[in-house]
């Protein structure tokens, strides 16, 4: 409810504010956040055009599971009477940010895009979600994903695929699918998605956006929906990185970096495996991509990382990942299995009972190694300070092929090490479909990664082409 005081607060704004177009919601949230703080831009007209732009796209992009609404438009007003006091929160104070809907909301429902949990609505918000409202961000409804983001193609949901802004017969990827398509079709400045194998960083990249895995451990987890406990993120998707800094500082509850001087930092490039079966386009776009980047640090060196057994059958995915995951995923689940096992989609179903098949001691060991390992990996960097990857082989495959593990092939390995990985554009495929190249850091050096790519956008267009609607 608001105060007498609130209330005098929003007639007094209704004249300060100028009529916001709907072109609002195709700000970035440095954009947006200025404009609010200097009352050029009203907090309520800047989710009234997310919202218009949900209302229209949704039939046909299926990015959200819940909208809502009347509790956005709500913070909305909160936000535009406390800015006008002189209050401004943070740089998210009234910007509008949608939730993958595996985030716990307080008397809003959190599916995981699952029969299992369709109607369930937690008492608690995830600390993430807390920290955000904390903030002052207008939280805008809960996006699309894959079930109990087991999967990486967003055709798992309960609720029907979601659909990439740039070709809706093509997959966003996933499983935060929804996120990706929400940040990219302009349907609110930022979302939320999960990442335990590449699931932030791969709709990212196939959606054209800035995706953010930040190091293990650095953001909150608790009341997330997990997939596995030793390999799960949390952390936002947007349209810079300059965005993405202002998100981490919120959800890991740090002061936001100032961006440093790039010039002395060097690169390092791990050819093996990471660059095996590029597309042409692909290949094309990291080709120039790190002939940029040459020119923007203090060079680039090959590099070498500890070796990793892969199963080929498996795209390539390494087999210490996939023995936690599964192992993880069905210690979560064997209790819903039990009870209702036709309540999954039988493809997750036949994943997560995969989960029983491993040992304890295969577990046990697979652990140790990964432990050991997140302890020393940096001493493989060698001279580098961040390492270059292509996100994925190439752009979106189609909703009806979709492409096998070898699209998280490039991804899974920094959450088995627990290291920062930022996922930015790089280039489009012939066919208009974004491409994105990755940048990995030391623990704890997300800083380094935000500079470097707000540097390589600075002075590239990549992430400013939108769909076509």
């Amino acid at each position: 409810m608001f105060s007498r005081r609130d209330l005098l607060a929003l007639v007094a704004s209704a004249a300060a504010y100028p009529q916001t177009a709907a072109s609002s919601a195709w700000l970035t949230i440095t954009e947006a956040s200025d404009l609010i703080r200097r009352k050029r831009l009203s907090p309520v007209e800047l989710t009234r055009a997310c919202l218009d732009r949900i209302e229209s796209l949704q039939p046909r992009l299926n990015a959200f599971i819940t909208v809502t609404p009347d509790a956005a438009l709500e913070a909305a007003r909160a936000a535009e009477a406390e800015i006008t006091r002189g209050r401004v929160r943070s740089p998210l104070h009234g910007i509008p940010i949608a939730l993958k809907d595996l985030y716990d909301t307080a008397g809003v429902r959190t599916t995981a895009a699952s029969a299992q949990w369709a109607n369930r609505i937690p008492r608690e918000d995830a600390e993430a979600v807390r920290r955000l409202k904390s903030a002052g961000a207008v939280l805008i409804g809960k996006t699309n994903m894959d079930e109990f983001a087991y999967n990486f193609t967003a055709l798992s949901s309960h609720f029907g695929p979601a659909r990439n802004p740039f070709d809706p017969s093509r997959s966003p990827g996933g499983s935060s699918g929804g996120s990706g398509v929400a940040v990219a079709a302009g349907l609110c400045l930022a979302a939320l998605g999960s990442d335990t194998g590449g699931s932030i960083r791969l709709p990212s990249a196939f959606c054209g956006l800035t995706g953010l895995k930040a190091t293990f451990g650095t953001v909150p987890t608790d009341g997330v929906a997990p997939l596995a406990w030793s390999l799960d993120h949390a952390g936002p998707m947007c349209r810079t990185a300059a965005d993405a800094a202002l998100v981490h500082a919120v959800l890991a509850a740090r002061p936001a970096a100032p961006f440093r001087e790039v010039k002395r930092l060097r690169l390092g490039i791990p050819r093996r495996i990471f660059y095996d079966g590029l597309t042409a386009p692909m290949q094309t776009a990291m080709d120039e991509s790190l002939k940029h980047l040459e020119t923007l640090t203090a060079g680039i060196a090959e590099v070498r990382l500890p070796e990793f057994a892969t199963n080929p059958d498996l795209g390539q995915m390494p087999t210490l990942f996939l023995t936690i995951i599964s192992a993880e995923a069905y210690a979560f689940h064997r209790n819903m299995l039990r009870a209702s096992p036709d309540q999954y989609n039988p493809g997750i179903r036949a994943s997560i009972e995969n989960g029983a098949k491993v040992e304890a001691a295969e577990y046990i060991d697979a652990r140790r190694v990964m432990d050991e390992q997140r302890a020393t990996i940096a001493r493989h960097f060698g001279p580098a300070d961040i390492l270059v990857t292509p996100t994925t082989p190439g752009a979106a495959f189609a909703l009806d092929n979709p492409g096998n593990l070898i699209y998280l092939r490039n991804s899974a390995p920094w959450n088995f090490w627990g290291l920062p990985a930022l996922t930015i554009p790089c280039g489009a495929s012939p066919e208009g479909l974004p491409l994105g190249l990755q940048l990995i850091a030391k623990p704890n050096r997300e800083d380094q990664l935000f500079a470097l790519a707000n540097v390589f956008q600075s002075t590239t267009k990549h992430h400013t082409r939108r769909p076509s609607s």
